[in-house]
């Protein structure tokens, strides 16, 4: 018989907590705090595992420590903007309200800021593969996550010297990197194009094979072990005073003394009716999926210069990447998803040698994303029963499960194991 793992030493009281989403954030969240001896409950309207969670590139790479605001690349953004298969898109009726997000994003790229955000990463992110083990391997999931490497490659060394800043701050932050050069990046990888001269190579990051799989297959586990996921949006809290009593969905309530907001994209108003105004807003991005493909990355592969990153799943090749700035409501952009076909077959030529239009799948997706790079992680204003746990941009499925033992440790009462402070909804 399948008994659940004992508490976490220094756990504090027994508490019933309600989380409220069922991506990887969130079940990773609810996991740990199961094993705290907490009475769990995840509240989603969708599938577990429905939304950036299905669809993203899959990494859980403790190198993915550079912000996405950056000084200098506010001079490549015209560009982006006007390269057909550029990796920035703007639906310019969305400008008005992305404007403000913007403003706050370049201002975080200034060169006395992005150090600081780097290291906070480098926290959250820390041995991201292994941070998942003791929840993976309770779940039986083991052979969902690989720790094959990530390789990054690039054209000339003029590409790679555009990217300086970014190598140093992960030099800076401790991540081991190795140089491949001219035909030692095909050696390692015979599937890439001669294109590509140099590789830089990662060999302690790792990637799931499906990431739906794997957050289906942890959900699974927490309600073995006595967890209880129920299908319905919540729509706000209830309060006697100022003790938290539940969480409202709709006309219903589900009890509860403390609550996490794990709901990605769509955290906001959640926050806003805590009195909380967090610059939370979307990069949608797009994925294709070819089955069988005709080239098989060796390990998950970066194109530096087009930022798509192409990664090996048990479905077949995933290409994943891009930005799309259009809001929560507009209807998706199929263009974006069939150039990075495109781009994939620059990378693995062998992709244009057979039709693909019947082995082919799309996906468009809302990355919910912070201007300063960094999650939201922490009490609300209101009360510090209700733990926020999103914002997470590109680092969603990586950080999941180190975010989830955070939000554990806040809730259970135990001293963080990472500093929380570069994360708390205040901070703007």
């Amino acid at each position: 018989m399948t008994t659940s793992p004992p508490p976490h030493a220094g756990a504090s009281r027994r508490r019933t907590v309600v989380v409220i989403g069922a991506g990887a954030v969130g079940i990773a969240a609810a996991s740990w705090l199961l094993r705290d001896g907490h009475a769990v409950t995840v509240l989603d309207p969708g599938e577990v595992g429905g939304g950036s969670s299905f669809g993203n590139a899959g990494c859980l790479n403790a190198s993915s420590v550079v912000p996405m605001s950056m000084p200098g690349m506010l001079t490549q953004v015209p560009g982006w903007l006007l390269d057909p298969l550029g990796p920035l898109a703007l639906r310019w009726r969305y400008l008005p309200r992305i404007a403000p997000w913007l403003v706050r994003f370049i201002a975080a790229g200034r060169p006395d800021r992005v150090a600081g955000q780097a290291r906070a990463l480098t926290a959250l992110l820390e041995d991201s593969f292994g941070s998942y083990l003791p929840l993976v391997e309770a779940a039986g999931a083991r052979d969902l996550i690989r720790r094959d490497g990530h390789l990054v490659v690039y054209r000339s060394e003029e590409k790679l010297a555009g990217d300086r800043l970014g190598w140093q701050l992960r030099r800076e932050c401790g991540v081991p990197v190795e140089r491949l050069d001219g035909d030692a990046v095909r050696e390692f990888d015979p599937a890439l194009s001669p294109d590509f001269r140099i590789g830089l190579l990662m060999r302690g990051n790792g990637h799931t094979v499906n990431p739906q799989r794997l957050v289906q297959t942890l959900a699974a586990a927490f309600q073995r072990d006595g967890g209880r996921i129920v299908r319905a949006a919540a729509a706000g809290f209830a309060f006697d005073g100022g003790r938290l009593v539940g969480v409202r969905t709709g006309a219903a309530m589900v009890a509860a003394d403390a609550a996490v907001v794990a709901a990605g994209a769509f955290s906001k108003p959640l926050a806003q009716g805590l009195g909380d105004r967090i610059p939370l807003d979307t990069e949608r991005g797009y994925h294709v999926v070819v089955r069988d493909p005709e080239a098989t990355p060796r390990v998950p592969v970066m194109d530096a210069e087009a930022k798509i990153v192409a990664t090996p799943m048990e479905m077949g090749l995933r290409i994943a990447g891009t930005v799309e700035f259009a809001g929560l409501t507009a209807p998706p952009d199929w263009r974006r998803a069939r150039k990075l076909l495109t781009l994939g077959r620059r990378l693995f030529p062998k992709l244009a040698e057979a039709p693909v239009e019947e082995r082919l799948s799309q996906w468009m997706g809302f990355r919910p994303s912070m201007p300063d790079s960094l999650p939201v992680i922490g009490p609300s204003r209101r009360t510090r029963d209700v733990v926020y746990a999103f914002g997470h941009g590109h680092v969603g499925i990586a950080a999941a499960a180190r975010t989830g033992r955070l939000v554990a440790d806040l809730i259970s009462g135990r001293p963080p194991h990472i500093d929380a402070a570069p994360f708390r909804a205040d901070r703007f």
